[in-house]
């Protein structure tokens, strides 16, 4: 897609982020305003993506969400990036929709490889993904978003683990750094102590981004792109504010999943102004 104005549509991406969870009453709105930017970036400007969808994913980049709570704003913008039609947002969490409350492969929707609603499995299946891509002389990256309370699943540490083991040196991991999870802060939860220190200590290069501020991202992503084939994967700590866009759901685990009220919405929409690329 060409001439997009990356914050204008990640202000769309927001706006459908507030509808679809206000229409059902139900979804995780808190991270998903939170990793708007990061995932507009991607799929608008960083990804090299094919036309149509190939679950095999040969010759393009992929990204795999492990964080599958998230899902308004991956449907958001796998529609708004021409996966499938951006009507079909108004069926997200309805019984029979493909866009169920965790993305799943089993509805077929363009976009998803796998699906991820139990947390921590996500760096398993990226880290497979990019070594059949380097066995298969495939040049391509592989890219992954993980929460930051996600870490706390044991899972992942074994494919960080392994990852760098492998010099598996093409895949690119996100971490939505908001220290909040949907009991409360993190460090009160189960502390996440130095990730930079653990990660660079698992044999990772390790980045940090501003996952709210869009130049930041570009600049970040594109330095990420950069420094892979040297021998480490990457990771990229990514400050969010958890809420973002939105002043009152901003920086509080009780917008984790929690769906705003009609009077909630308009204020919402009111804050988020319309965009040039409409609401579905």
């Amino acid at each position: 897609m060409e001439n997009i104005n990356l914050k204008e549509m990640a202000t769309q991406v927001r706006r459908d982020i507030v509808r679809m969870v206000h229409q059902v009453q139900s979804g995780h709105p808190g991270g998903s305003l939170g990793c708007t930017d990061y995932l507009t970036a991607l799929y608008f400007s960083i990804m090299d993506r094919k036309p149509g969808f190939d679950m095999d994913g040969k010759d393009e980049d992929l990204f795999f969400l492990s964080n599958g709570h998230i899902s308004p704003v991956f449907y958001s913008v796998l529609a708004r990036s021409g996966y499938f039609p951006v009507s079909e947002l108004a069926t997200f969490r309805h019984i029979n929709s493909r866009l169920q409350g965790h993305p799943a492969t089993h509805e077929h929707l363009p976009g998803v490889r796998i699906a991820s609603g139990s947390l921590g499995q996500g760096m398993s299946v990226a880290a497979g993904a990019a070594l059949a891509k380097k066995m298969n002389n495939d040049n391509h990256l592989v890219y992954t978003l993980h929460g930051d309370g996600e870490l706390q699943e044991g899972q992942n540490w074994e494919a960080i683990m392994f990852a760098a083991h492998h010099k598996i040196d093409n895949l690119i991991s996100a971490i939505d750094y908001n220290g909040q999870q949907i009991d409360g802060p993190t460090d009160q939860v189960m502390g996440l102590g130095n990730l930079r220190a653990k990660f660079e200590s698992f044999g990772w290069m390790v980045m940090e981004m501003n996952g709210n501020d869009m130049d930041d991202v570009l600049k970040v992503m594109a330095e990420a792109k950069a420094a892979t084939g040297n021998g480490k994967p990457i990771c990229i700590l990514m400050t969010t504010i958890m809420g973002k866009g939105i002043s009152f759901m901003e920086g509080t685990h009780e917008w984790h999943g929690i769906a705003p009220n009609d009077k909630q919405l308009e204020e919402a929409l009111t804050i988020l102004p319309k965009t040039a690329y409409g609401d579905y």
